[in-house]
């Protein structure tokens, strides 16, 4: 039996809601069919933006979200998506799929989507075949209010006001499909491309976010961090304030062996330990590279902002496999439980995570097939996690917590993070990663624990392949929990095998 020790009088840092962020990417049938369909289109939408997948992103609450790329932001031109849709530039997508973006949705789409999703503006801005003068008008085009041509511009193109950028990145995978680079160079464009990153007329200030590592390449962090650093200490906001990283589970590949990851519904329950072990590398890698952080930015200042992340596995039989379209399981779900929990136990450096992708794209919260839509077992998760967004880590003691799979594929059968809200509610969330044996939990809080009791809780639970289709949309899905009882120091909790579950306390 483990047991869970909350320490409800140690308060530690605030879970930044942008950890529980999305992207999404002109890849596929992410925007187009997934977000966007045209507003002649006889899918029911607003300006465009379909109305029932919209519904279903508020209902999530989804904080940020990251465009338009991924690899396509680096040979994005925005100027070929503004104006009328009929004389805007067409191209190839030559990233994925080598079909036509007919760049319908540009910068005015992104930000009415964003306006009715009502989630803060995450803009990736093209270094690899870009220039700073690119980068620097279309900060001007987005938030400038005065007199110049870029504003003028957005002005005849029927936005008067201008809009608020969140945050910006300049350039992405630029150590691969952003211009491989090596670190230095790409450290000293940062610093020249991020001075033209302006913000104008005492508006929010724009947060830069610097292209970081990919998985464990930890060199690549010191070296971007040491040609930066002189240029830091007397201003670090305003000249850095994050850093990306990239990592992705992928189950079964081998060798770099790109065209086999395994399939996203066919595995075996070794595979499936395996891939949660993969998915648990995700504590070492922030463990490092924010020890690499801590040499150069004690104060944590500089956010770690994981925007790539989630299982990528071989695309569904029939489909382009350019377009990286796959199924998701309760073993997806199981890698979004545990993951969502390191990254709130690491909040104190994670500022940003946004899962690749929203939609009909790698690990996806939603897929679309014309006018129907399907929430996936990663949804529920997002969902149930909801309430820790902008509340405060707790400290915890998980004891006698037992270990699953075997050997290398050996991983802690239970994850936990525990946080409470302004109001004082307590959310506690685990996974039992255990595929055949439930487990006892004995949840106990610190101080005052008879006063608090269960105000709501929740569970997402099946068979490790178990996922849902157009045809049954609801084989997985969030429903109520009540396998616990309340003790005189807190609760007495079984976790179902192969489960994700939320439980909230109040006084």
């Amino acid at each position: 039996m483990a047991k869970l020790v909350i320490n409800n009088e140690n308060k530690k840092s605030t879970i930044a809601p942008e950890i529980y962020g999305h992207f999404s990417e002109h890849l596929g049938r992410c925007i187009y069919e997934g977000l966007y369909v045209g507003e002649d289109s006889d899918i029911p939408n607003v300006k465009g933006m379909r109305k029932d997948v919209v519904e279903a992103l508020k209902e999530m609450q989804i904080p940020v979200l990251r465009w338009p790329g991924g690899c396509f932001a680096d040979e994005y031109h925005w100027m070929d998506g503004i104006g009328p849709k009929e004389s805007r530039k067409k191209m190839i997508n030559t990233h994925w799929g080598g079909v036509v973006e007919d760049n319908s949705f540009g910068t005015h789409e992104y930000f009415e989507l964003c306006n009715q999703l009502g989630c803060k503006t995450y803009v990736n801005a093209n270094m690899g075949s870009g220039t700073v003068r690119e980068m620097s008008e279309w900060v001007e085009y987005m938030t400038f209010n005065g007199v110049s041509p870029m504003a003028d511009l957005r002005k005849k193109n029927g936005h008067e006001e201008p809009w608020v950028v969140d945050y910006l990145g300049v350039g992405n995978e630029n150590w691969g499909c952003g211009g491989n680079m090596r670190p230095a160079y790409y450290a000293d464009e940062y610093r020249r491309y991020q001075t033209y990153v302006r913000n104008y007329d005492g508006n929010k200030p724009i947060a830069k976010i610097a292209c970081g590592s990919n998985n464990d390449d930890y060199e690549w962090t010191k070296v971007v961090l040491d040609t930066c650093y002189d240029h830091m200490p007397d201003g670090v906001h305003g000249f850095m304030d994050g850093l990306s990283l990239h990592y992705y589970t992928l189950p079964e590949m081998e060798n770099g062996n790109w065209d086999y990851k395994g399939s996203a519904t066919d595995f075996t329950e070794e595979i499936f330990y395996k891939t949660l072990k993969r998915g648990y590398f995700m504590d070492e890698i922030i463990t490092k590279h924010g020890e690499i952080m801590d040499q150069y930015d004690p104060e944590k200042q500089i956010g770690m902002m994981v925007d790539e992340w989630g299982m990528w596995t071989d695309v569904e039989p029939g489909t382009n496999p350019g377009f990286l379209y796959q199924q998701n399981t309760m073993r997806d779900a199981l890698l979004a439980g545990m993951t969502l929990n390191i990254f709130n136990n690491h909040s104190d450096r994670v500022k940003m995570a946004c899962i690749a992708q929203l939609i009909n794209v790698l690990q996806s919260v939603i897929l679309t097939d014309g006018d129907k839509m399907i929430k996936t077992p990663t949804y529920y998760v997002f969902k149930m996690y909801r309430h820790h967004q902008g509340a405060t880590l707790l400290g915890v003691d998980l004891l006698a917590n037992p270990t699953v799979g075997k050997g290398e594929f050996e991983v802690p059968k239970v994850f936990q993070s525990v946080s409470e809200d302004k109001d004082g509610v307590i959310t506690i969330t685990l996974t039992n990663n255990s595929l055949d044996a439930a487990e006892d939990v004995e949840i106990q809080l610190t101080k005052d624990a008879g006063a608090y009791n269960v105000a709501e809780a929740s569970i997402l639970t099946g068979k490790m392949a178990d996922h849902n289709t157009f045809e049954a949309p609801e084989v997985v899905k969030e429903q109520s929990f009540d396998k616990y009882t309340k003790t005189a120091e807190g609760l007495s909790v079984t976790l179902p095998a192969c489960s994700v579950v939320s439980i909230r306390l109040k006084k």
